[in-house]
């Protein structure tokens, strides 16, 4: 099974996502931005699209490194990856459903002043992260008009990291 941690810069995915992987047995977590980092190290680089959800080799990889991971050790992935654009959810999460792995989607949702804030006060990435912020509009464009109808919602606006990993392993094990 995956469990996706999908959502926007700030929301709390990659502070969730292992939380989330420590009450959910056998499980991993699995950052598919690792797979981006990967194809942004080719030399020459691949043609530049801005993002390397855009390349389909992006989309197509997510699927088959989760499938062979999967394969090869059995239980659950934690994804924490945002994908606003329907089209590519339709790809992954269709190409995940051919292999016959199950996926929990989930969207770690927040108020657009707490996003802000979040992303203002991250002391890891730093507020100098602008590119983050670029991202708020497509978010809050993919929740009026598909991702909150195609994920279980939580919103962390006023949950901690562990609240919200906890009320979603709940959700997974019911």
């Amino acid at each position: 099974m995956i469990v996706w941690l999908n959502g926007t810069h700030g929301a709390g995915k990659t502070t969730t996502g292992p939380l989330v992987q420590q009450l959910i047995p056998d499980s991993r977590v699995f950052d598919a931005e690792k797979v981006g980092e990967t194809l942004m190290d080719i030399a020459p680089g691949l043609p530049w699209t801005g993002n390397f959800q855009h390349w389909p080799p992006w989309r197509q990889l997510v699927v088959d490194t989760a499938r062979r991971v999967l394969d090869y050790t059995g239980g659950t992935l934690v994804m924490p990856m945002t994908v606003l654009v329907e089209e590519y959810w339709r790809e992954i999460s269709t190409g995940l459903a051919q292999h016959d792995i199950p996926v929990r989607h989930f969207v770690l949702h927040a108020d657009q002043e707490t996003l802000r804030e979040r992303i203002a006060g991250d002391t890891v990435l730093g507020p100098d992260s602008p590119f983050r912020l670029e991202y708020l509009e497509p978010y809050a464009e993919a929740a009026r008009t598909w991702l909150h109808t195609e994920a279980e919602v939580v919103d962390t606006t006023h949950l901690t990291p562990a609240q919200a990993a906890r009320q979603i392993a709940e959700a997974v094990k019911n």
